[in-house]
């Protein structure tokens, strides 16, 4: 298992990373403090750890044109659940799943363009032998979105 232990520097060199994704190493070590070697060697090291899970640019769906997100909890047929991430990786409109505990067993997120869309894509989903049933709410609003940067300000834990 890998560590989760960042230190001082790491914490303002990802900081500085997201505030300015395109800088370059030069750029980041200007604004870090540090040589531009560290800053290459710190970002493979937080790349090799998977602190770093990637750099490619972050889209916003509702600009791509998917106005409707839902989450869809899915009941599958019991051990189906490597079928069931085949079937959901297929549909683009997909952008996550995991496997639950609770009322359902998987749980995903869901974009389209309209409601009649979203239709479709459950009528899709619930058409396929391995889903037993499954249950869908249509997000109003976007409370708190999607973030990590937040969890560099948590004091280190216990490991």
């Amino acid at each position: 298992m890998r560590s989760g232990r960042i230190d001082e520097l790491d914490v303002r060199l990802i900081k500085a990373l997201a505030e300015q994704p395109r800088a370059s190493h030069l750029e980041l070590a200007r604004r870090v403090g540090v040589t531009r070697a560290t800053v290459h060697a710190r970002l493979a090291k937080l790349t090799g750890r998977g602190v770093i899970a990637g750099f490619g640019p972050e889209l916003d769906p509702r600009a791509l044109g998917y106005q409707v997100e839902a989450f869809v909890t899915l009941g599958i047929v019991q051990g189906r659940l490597d079928e069931v991430a085949g079937l959901l990786r297929s549909v683009p409109q997909v952008l996550e799943a995991h496997g639950i505990t609770g009322a359902g067993d998987v749980h995903c997120r869901v974009v389209a363009r309209t409601h009649e869309q979203l239709q479709d894509i459950l009528i899709q989903l619930n058409r396929s032998p391995i889903v037993a049933r499954s249950n869908s709410v249509v997000s109003l609003s976007e409370l708190v979105p999607y973030r990590t940067l937040a969890l560099l300000d948590e004091p280190p834990g216990e490991d």
